[in-house]
């Protein structure tokens, strides 16, 4: 199988560099300059009637409609974290010229937020049922995966000098991430907030509750002040984790949100909760040093998440179901993110190899195209074969890099 996925990771590498890393994403349809040139664009409900459309067309309909194939930051993000895992694992020059070259096209991608931060957004207008979010609007998630990607190019990156201080080569990368996390701080609203507890908006516009995305800006927040030494980041940090630890349902699982409206729980949005608060326990380890209740909190909180997700959202052949009451989708997107997680769970679940191994092995059989990449969903009667870049594309790459990578180390 290693050698099978090493295969797999230089031929999809290929596929994306041959393209730019630029694609189409199932939440583009907005991007139409069809759409754009009618009145429609205006209305709310067209907007969702026709981004639904485009995202469960059997045939990807984007060309007609005149969408255009265009770089995603959170993308660039994901393919740039799978280049730096590439170089851990390898220390091959040629990862270490991608993922800098990745990085700066990030860099280049920021936009700057009211509050004088810095921060990511989609490159297509988002209609969702809360709010809508024009193009470039900062949000959390884009930010929060840039900041992982900046966050581990200083660790992969950086070269010896002072104790305590970073080479000139990467300080651009800890000024972005720092300001990033000036946006989440300044920029993103706070619906729920106590002393103890926290919950972060997706963007400025909204006062949306999302267990994820909220938990992403304490990921953020806990790795930038891991390196740059904030107490109060690294507090806000474990305040977003016990928000949603505290709202973990008995059965272990998580809604997608506190709202009414959010109450379903998928395959993905497990994974990124799952790894934010592996990555929150790791970065913010000498505080919980000092607080075994909360440490025991969030390990209680990850340890059941984990056997509901384990349990729930695969079939036996690591069939990755998007939700848990349905074998229907079985998506990319579910199975790189599982990959993903996995990697970062295998110091505390025994399992996480084991399940690795055959989600690996389904997305293979399954969901990859031997010219060099993975379809996006495999449906109850058909399979949607349309390679969305951003979606299957950067997160299959990068699930097949972390799994190499920790693989490689045991």
């Amino acid at each position: 199988m290693r050698e099978e996925f090493e295969r797999v990771y230089e031929k999809l590498r290929a596929w994306c560099r041959e393209r730019g890393y630029a694609g189409h994403d199932p939440f583009d349809a907005l991007n139409s300059r069809l759409f754009r040139a009618t009145p429609l664009k205006h209305s709310r409900l067209a907007r969702l009637a026709w981004t639904q459309a485009f995202k469960r067309s059997p045939v990807n309909l984007r060309a007609p409609a005149l969408v255009p194939a265009q770089r995603n930051s959170k993308g660039t993000a994901l393919f740039a974290l799978a280049a730096l895992s590439r170089l851990r694992a390898t220390r091959d020059p040629e990862n270490e010229r991608e993922a800098r070259a990745l990085l700066e096209g990030l860099l280049a991608a920021r936009v700057v937020t009211p509050a004088g931060g810095a921060a990511w957004g989609y490159n297509f207008d988002w209609q969702g049922r809360a709010f809508y979010a024009p193009r470039g609007t900062p949000t959390v998630v884009p930010t929060a995966f840039a900041v992982r990607a900046l966050t581990e190019a200083v660790a992969a990156l950086d070269t010896p000098g002072e104790e305590g201080t970073v080479s000139r080569g990467v300080w651009d990368y800890v000024t972005a991430a720092a300001r990033a996390c000036q946006f989440i701080l300044e920029d993103l609203n706070r619906s729920d907030e106590s002393d103890e507890e926290v919950c972060f908006s997706y963007t400025p516009l909204d006062r949306t509750r999302v267990f994820n995305a909220s938990l992403l800006a304490g990921e953020a927040l806990a790795s930038v002040g891991a390196i740059t030494g904030p107490r109060r980041w690294a507090d806000y940090a474990l305040r977003a984790a016990r928000y949603v630890v505290r709202r973990q349902r008995a059965d272990g699982s998580w809604a997608y949100g506190a709202d009414s409206y959010q109450s379903w729980s998928d395959n993905f949005h497990t994974a990124f909760v799952l790894t934010s608060l592996a990555r929150i326990r790791r970065a913010c380890a000498p505080l919980l040093e000092t607080d075994a209740a909360l440490r025991d909190e969030i390990d209680d909180a990850v340890g059941r998440g984990f056997d509901f997700w384990r349990g729930r959202f695969f079939l036996a052949d690591g069939w990755p179901k998007y939700y848990h009451r349905s074998a229907y989708p079985a998506d990319a997107h579910s199975a790189g993110a599982a990959l993903v997680a996995l990697a970062e769970l295998r110091d505390s679940e025994p399992d996480a190899e084991e399940l690795a191994g055959r989600v690996a092995g389904w997305a293979l059989r399954e969901l990859y195209d031997p010219r060099g990449f993975f379809y996006y969903q495999k449906r109850r009667l058909y399979t949607v074969r349309t390679p969305y870049m951003r979606w299957s594309q950067a997160w299959m790459l990068y699930g097949i890099a972390r799994t190499l990578e920790v693989d490689g180390n045991e």
